[in-house]
C-alpha cells in the first residue's frame, strides 16, 4: 500500500514541478528570440535564401564551365595522335608536289595528287585545323628554327623559308612551323665558332 501512495504522491507532485518551469507556447517559439519584427525577420531569411541560391548557381556556372574544358581536353587528347598522322600524309603529297615533272603522264598525276591535297586540307579547315602563319617575323610560339641564314636582305628574325608547314588545332599549336630564319651578316655563325 506504501507503493501505491508513493506512487500517488509522485504523480501530484509532477505537474507542481511542472508548473514553476515556463511554458513555450507554439507561436512564442516560431517569434525570433531578439527585438527582430516579423518583417525583419522575413527580409534576413530571404537574403540568406538568396545567398545561398546565388552560390548554387555559381557552382553549377563552374562545374559546366569545367566539364567543357574537360571534354574538350578529351577531344584534343583522342584527336591529336590521328591529326598527326594525317599532317604527315599531307607533308608527303606537298613534298610530291615539289617534284619536277616532265611527261605528261606525270603531270597528270600530279594534279590528282594536287586535288587530294587541296581536298585535305579542305576537310582539316572544316575540323579547326589551319596552317600556321608564316610571313614576316619569326615566333617562338609557332614556329620552330631549324636553320639561321646570314642575309643583309632582310632584317634579322625574319622568316626566310618553310621547311616543313606548322598547324593549330582550335586556337593551339598542333604542330610548329619548321622555318628558315634570317640572322645578321656579321652574326657568328654555329659552324664558325666550332671551328674557331
Amino acid at each position: 500500500m506504501t507503493d501505491e501512495a508513493t506512487r500517488s504522491r509522485n504523480d501530484e507532485a509532477e505537474p507542481e514541478a511542472e508548473a514553476d518551469e515556463p511554458v513555450l507556447d507554439e507561436t512564442s517559439a516560431a517569434e525570433p528570440a531578439s527585438d527582430e519584427t516579423e518583417l525583419q525577420c522575413a527580409v534576413r531569411e530571404r537574403a540568406e535564401f538568396l545567398a545561398n541560391w546565388q552560390r548554387a548557381k555559381a557552382d553549377y556556372q563552374n562545374l559546366r564551365r569545367r566539364q567543357v574544358t574537360d571534354i574538350e581536353a578529351a577531344v584534343r587528347r583522342e584527336l591529336t595522335p590521328v591529326l598527326d598522322g594525317i599532317l604527315g600524309v599531307l607533308d608527303n603529297l606537298e613534298l610530291a608536289l615539289r617534284t619536277e615533272c616532265t611527261s605528261t603522264d606525270a603531270k597528270n598525276l600530279m594534279v590528282g595528287v594536287k586535288m587530294t591535297r587541296d581536298q585535305m586540307t579542305a576537310m582539316l579547315a572544316q575540323n579547326q585545323v589551319t596552317p600556321i602563319a608564316t610571313e614576316g617575323e619569326f615566333d617562338p610560339n609557332l614556329h620552330q628554327a631549324v636553320a639561321t641564314i646570314p642575309t643583309a636582305d632582310h632584317e634579322p628574325g625574319q622568316v626566310l623559308e618553310v621547311v616543313r608547314n606548322g598547324w593549330m588545332f582550335r586556337d593551339q599549336v598542333l604542330r610548329p612551323a619548321n622555318v628558315k630564319v634570317s640572322t645578321a651578316p656579321d652574326a657568328p655563325d654555329a659552324h664558325g665558332a666550332e671551328e674557331a
